[in-house]
């Protein structure tokens, strides 16, 4: 039984596949089209996943689309039928949209794949839901989804047990805590639903100063975490825009134009934004545990990949131990679909104690190239390399050197996160490592903290975590014995003056409030990355790296080799990890840019 699960038309368009309920494929289409966040049709993701499975379409049992069309047709609909006359302009151009192709699924399903199967379609949160409960390591579980918005529901909580999900409570559009953040994230300048990231890794250089007002003016916010938003200050109903004047008048400003200078009052405005989040969300989680007695807690929506609240949830023990989807977004949708399918509406049994193989233990689920795929690549277009013989040991030698290093090995990751198959690597010890990689690497805003990859086995002894966190979705502190107390007049330093204060022996991943976005690697699920990690162990007595996602500011993560190599030549990095191959840049020739480069070469 093979189940192809679809997200598409939004934003993060992504296919997965499950192969009598194991998850056999999984991707998003912005990997392969090279546009970040592509909400196209994601017609290249489903070639890799048949491609890489050895069938055609006519394989494919059922489609299942990740949410219901004509509901969200339905609240666009309702939302300009209820608007002022001032909203009611963009009216004919929505619709249009709805209609080419957002509305008619089913049609452009068949019409993109020649598919004649079945098609099935389940609610947004539905799939969002079974994404974090099915590939959980929990029987039963309470589960917490939380985003924008899907067709009506932008937050809901219910039960998962056994090959059953129940969904008891929702919160409708337009309040939603995904909108109220996504406001603050352009308010203060950044891309929505690209920029939140920016404005939690912000907010520790801010003061909560405008918390109260947000609650006063913004929130309506009850004790078991259900709330109202005051649409009074917004305009994503129907505007253009995400927030309107009045919003403007009660901070006194008006939007941070991208680009601009980040001030220290957009510092405040993310820490006090973050701060209601971590509010709403630990309030629901209490209240959850409370009405559903529950031990664990599955969550996804893209408010879960908040890892700073997640981390606050489980460092308040709510719940026993809490699951994340790590492709929580709307990619992550397409697997949830795809497992609803198994699960729900085929009733098919699942059993965590049991070895089938669904729990997701890892998120490697795209392509890979082997050594030849790699070796043809780089013959082609004669680049200088040398194969190693033991590549981690390699690899390891250059780290510890100083060096910046392009680690490309393996399937490639599903999801936001790059987690050691395409990664950019450095020495978390050495102090300035964190800005030259922000500046000459990855081409990003300075403040924008690095995640540490450390070996799981000594995650507890470098930070205060206690679980293993192999997805990069839970912050933590760093363990007070490996960090270094601020003097009399570090401690005066405000705002982004913080930056370069060294804060403990792996100053380069810890935070300006002593946080880390931890990623625990075990040798079952990450195999040569942890052993690269090991390598580096054995020759500095550290078990951590800087990992950060193979690309640069405003690209997706690198899918072939065509696409690391380009993204090597491009930025300051020091050598290139393709497989076993080594690619040195001093011995490089000069790169110059081709439109087309990419395309000359194509790997079958």
């Amino acid at each position: 039984m093979k189940i192809l699960g679809i997200s598409a038309f939004y934003h993060d368009s992504a296919a997965a596949l499950i192969s009598d309920g194991k998850i056999a494929a999984a991707v998003q289409e912005e990997r392969f089209t090279r546009k970040k966040q592509d909400n196209r049709f994601p017609r290249m993701a489903i070639k890799y996943i048949l491609d890489n499975e050895g069938i055609t379409v006519s394989d494919i049992d059922i489609i299942v689309y990740y949410e219901k069309p004509f509901l969200k047709f339905q609240r666009i609909m309702d939302s300009f039928l209820f608007s002022p006359p001032a909203g009611r302009g963009l009216f004919a151009d929505v619709v249009a949209s709805q209609l080419n192709s957002k509305l008619w699924i089913s049609s452009t399903i068949k019409k993109e794949l020649n598919y004649k199967g079945r098609i099935d379609f389940i609610r947004h949160h539905q799939s969002h839901a079974a994404s974090a409960f099915y590939p959980s390591p929990f029987q039963r579980a309470a589960i917490l989804t939380v985003d924008g918005v899907g067709e009506w529901e932008t937050t809901t909580y219910g039960v998962g047990a056994d090959n059953n999900i129940e969904l008891y409570k929702r919160i409708n559009f337009p309040h939603s805590l995904g909108l109220l953040y996504a406001a603050f994230t352009y308010f203060t300048g950044f891309k929505i639903n690209s920029g939140e990231y920016k404005v939690m890794g912000l907010a520790p250089y801010g003061a909560p100063k405008y918390v109260q007002k947000i609650l006063e003016h913004l929130i309506d916010l009850k004790a078991d975490g259900s709330f109202r938003l005051n649409i009074e200050y917004f305009d994503y109903v129907v505007g253009e825009k995400m927030v309107n004047d009045k919003f403007e008048k009660l901070f006194s400003r008006p939007p941070r134009a991208p680009e601009a200078r980040i001030t220290q009052d957009d510092m405040d405005l993310a820490r006090s934004v973050q701060e209601v989040t971590e509010l709403v969300l630990l309030r629901m989680a209490r209240y959850i545990r409370k009405q559903t007695n529950e031990k664990f807690l599955c969550l996804a929506g893209g408010v879960a990949l908040n890892c700073v609240a997640n981390g606050k949830i489980l460092k308040e023990r709510i719940f026993e131990d809490i699951w994340i989807q790590p492709a929580a977004g709307d990619a992550g949708g397409a697997l949830g679909a795809a497992f609803y399918a198994w699960f729900k509406t085929l009733n098919n049994c699942r059993d965590v104690t049991s070895d089938t193989g669904f729990i997701q233990r890892h998120s490697y689920l795209g392509p890979q190239y082997t050594d030849e795929d790699i070796r043809e690549f780089l013959d082609d277009y004669r680049i200088p390399h040398e194969r190693s013989q033991d590549i981690c040991e390699k690899a390891a030698e250059f780290l510890a050197d100083g060096k910046v290093v392009g680690w490309f090995s393996g399937r490639m990751e599903f999801g936001p996160r790059a987690l050691g198959a395409r990664s950019i690597l450095g020495d978390p010890r050495l102090p300035d490592m964190q800005k030259n990689m922000n500046l000459k690497i990855k081409y990003r805003e300075s403040f924008r903290p690095f995640a540490p990859a450390v070996l799981e086995e000594c995650a507890e002894e470098w930070f205060e975590l206690g679980r293993p966190s192999p997805f990069m979705l839970l912050v933590a502190g760093v363990k007070e014995n490996k960090r270094r107390p601020m003097t009399h007049d570090e401690q005066k330093l405000f705002g982004i003056d913080k930056l370069n204060v060294v804060r403990s022996d792996i100053s380069s991943v810890t935070h300006v409030d002593y946080s880390a976005r931890i990623q625990t690697v075990s040798r079952e699920s990450s195999g040569p990355f942890y052993s690269l990690l090991k390598h580096f162990y054995r020759k500095t007595g550290c078990p951590v790296l800087i990992n950060t996602s193979f690309n640069v500011r405003g690209e997706p993560i690198v899918c072939t080799p065509a696409d690391a190599y380009r993204c090597f030549m491009r930025t300051e990095m020091d050598y290139l990890i393709l497989g076993n191959m080594v690619i040195d840049k001093t011995k490089q020739a000069q790169w110059s840019e081709k439109e087309n480069w990419r395309e000359e070469f194509a790997l079958d």
